[in-house]
């Protein structure tokens, strides 16, 4: 049932993009026109997204031919990836100078990755050594190279993701005074964080109200988080 529920997804991809086929993904984007369609599509531009959706595809196919060409849950992987596709589009900043192809594609390969360690969670007790598929050469490819990747792009997504929550949430649901103390303990402006002490010293109040005003307020970021 679920291996049916992904090739819908995929399915539901190529018509809603007007792709019948994988062979039919359009070319990728011209370097200056991508810049142009990601700042699009951060103000809000769902075209713009669906543009950069597109135009990447062919990369979600590549890199399912690539690695897991022989699979027989090809059409999965398409689908699987292209999640990691669009959380990519939805998470790349072009000022940081990374190339969005790389990015992507790390993105698209821990996707597939996630998939299939919870594919062996819910094969409870499998070889780490159990062979689940094979590359383009005829290699085994066993859950141990699944398992044993470097990638960190899943915890460093999360991490800016959770910061970025944060910051927002600094913004828009403390008071003037929550948000000044919070500001000062932790540096966020890019100042040096700031003791308990030093703060009541900079504001001319008690240390121990200003211990009050933290706690309240670290208490509303966490409900937030």
């Amino acid at each position: 049932m679920l291996s049916a529920l992904f090739r819908s997804a995929a399915e539901l991809i190529f018509m809603i993009l007007g792709l019948s086929t994988p062979q039919s993904f359009p070319p990728p984007l011209p370097a200056q026109k991508e810049r142009e369609y990601f700042a699009l599509a951060r103000a809000g531009d769902e075209g713009a997204r669906e543009k950069l959706i597109e135009h990447n595809l062919r990369l979600v196919s590549h890199i399912v031919r690539k690695y897991y060409g022989s699979s027989r849950n090809s059409e999965d992987l398409v689908s699987i990836g292209s999640i990691g596709l669009i959380k990519a589009i939805d998470s790349f900043r072009p000022e940081n100078g990374a190339r969005f192809a790389t990015y992507a594609a790390k993105c698209i390969q821990n996707e597939i990755l996630m998939h299939f360690r919870a594919q062996k969670k819910l094969g409870c007790e499998v070889s780490i050594h159990e062979t689940i598929d094979t590359d383009r050469d005829g290699n085994p490819l066993t859950y141990m190279d699944i398992i044993a990747t470097e990638d960190t792009i899943a915890d460093d997504l999360d991490r800016r993701l959770r910061t970025e929550r944060a910051i927002r949430l600094v913004k828009t649901k403390l008071d003037a005074r929550e948000r000044q103390i919070i500001v000062l303990r932790y540096g966020l402006g890019n100042a040096p964080p700031q003791t308990q002490r030093q703060v009541a010293d900079r504001l001319g109040i008690s240390r121990s109200y200003v211990s009050r005003i933290e706690k309240a307020a670290l208490e509303k970021l966490r409900a937030g988080l």
